[in-house]
Order: C-alpha cells, then sequence, then structure tokens
C-alpha cells in the first residue's frame, strides 16, 4: 500500500523536531532528491535542472560520495546544496542508536552539511530529539512516488503538482528505480509548477 503523497497532520506534530515544509511569502518551493549520486540518475538531474536554470537540494548517500566523488563534485560545481542521508541508507527503525547516529557522522566525512534526511523518512522520535541538536532534519510534504515502479510518470506528475503549495518540500529520487520515470516526470512537474507563479530555491 502507497503512503499518502502528503504525510498526515498527526504525524508531523509527532515529529515536531523535523522541517515537512519552509513556509514563506514569496511563493516557494524545494525540490529535493534522496540517495544519490549514481550514474544513472544524476546526469538526467542535471540536465533537466539546468534547462529550467534550478537549483535543488540533494540528500547523498556518504558511499555514493565516496564511489563517485566527480558527480559529487559536479553537484557542488553547479551551485546545488547537498544534505547528509546517512552512509549506508541505513532505516532508523531497524537500526540501534548508537549505529545509526555513527553511521551519520561516517556520511558527515563526505558530506559537510547541517541538513540531514533519514533514508526511507523513518526516524525514531529518540533519534529525532538526538539528531537535531546537531542537524536541520528535512523531511517533506510532497511525495513524487517516481521510485515506484506501479506509478506511471504522469501520476509522478499528478501527485506532485495537484500537492504542492508554497512552502513545499518535492521528494524525487536518484536511484535505478525512479530512472526511466524521471526522464519525464521531473520536466513535466517543473513546467507545471512555474506555470504555477512558483519559485525553486535550495533548502539552507
Amino acid at each position: 500500500m502507497l503512503l499518502p503523497v502528503r504525510p498526515p497532520l498527526a504525524l508531523r506534530k509527532l515529529f515536531h523536531q523535523c522541517h515537512w515544509n519552509i513556509p514563506n511569502e514569496e511563493n516557494k518551493i524545494f525540490l529535493t532528491f534522496d540517495d544519490g549520486p549514481t550514474p544513472q540518475g544524476l546526469p538526467i538531474i542535471l540536465e533537466t535542472l539546468s534547462r529550467y536554470n534550478i537549483k535543488a537540494t540533494f540528500f547523498c548517500v556518504g558511499e555514493n560520495m565516496a564511489k563517485f566523488p566527480s558527480l559529487a563534485s559536479e553537484m557542488i560545481e553547479e551551485g546545488h546544496v547537498l544534505g547528509n542521508h546517512t552512509y549506508n541508507h541505513l532505516n532508523g527503525w531497524k537500526t540501534p542508536n548508537y549505529s545509526y547516529y555513527r553511521n551519520i557522522q561516517k556520511c558527515s566525512d563526505n558530506i559537510k552539511s547541517c541538513l540531514f534526511r533519514p533514508p526511507y523518512g523513518k526516524i525514531t522520535r529518540s533519534q529525532a530529539r538526538h539528531i537535531s541538536s546537531k542537524y536541520k532534519i528535512i523531511l517533506w510534504d510532497v511525495l513524487s512516488y517516481d521510485y515506484k515502479k506501479s506509478v506511471g510518470y504522469r501520476q509522478c506528475v499528478r501527485n506532485v503538482v495537484k500537492s504542492t503549495r508554497s512552502g513545499s518540500i518535492i521528494v524525487f529520487h536518484d536511484n535505478l528505480k525512479s530512472e526511466n520515470r524521471l526522464r519525464d516526470a521531473l520536466p513535466g512537474s517543473i513546467e507545471h509548477l512555474l506555470r504555477k507563479g512558483f519559485i525553486f530555491d535550495t533548502i539552507k
């Protein structure tokens, strides 16, 4: 069963240490990408963002940063912002706290950032309390579902366009699962959102 495109209000209140959106009066929205960098997805993403002159925030897996340092450099050179997504893409629900914190710290050796996003969005309340003392924990309020085989690219676009509000944090993915849908879903979503008057910005 798919999770809601927009997370329930009760969940947002329960994890109040986390940033689910970024309210502003300028109609800004925040495009984010998880799990990279990968040689399959990142070139598609960077080419698309460059075409529309948009900067985004990438939550990167430390292991991938170490494997593909040239891709990591390319993101930075093009003016995008990087965030910590653990070193080994760990599920916080299934990882002891000590091991989880160590893995985040290991990722920080490759990514110097105050931003953190838990893989799968799965984090316990004790982890959120601890991590928020050092990092700004960024979750989302719009999930594209670009990684789901059962969701076509047109549905990804509908998910994003229908649910985005001023201040929304939107999630796409830089991984093998999303590669095919990214080619059409990302530019399609961007074009619709630009027509609606939204301004894309990075998370700081």
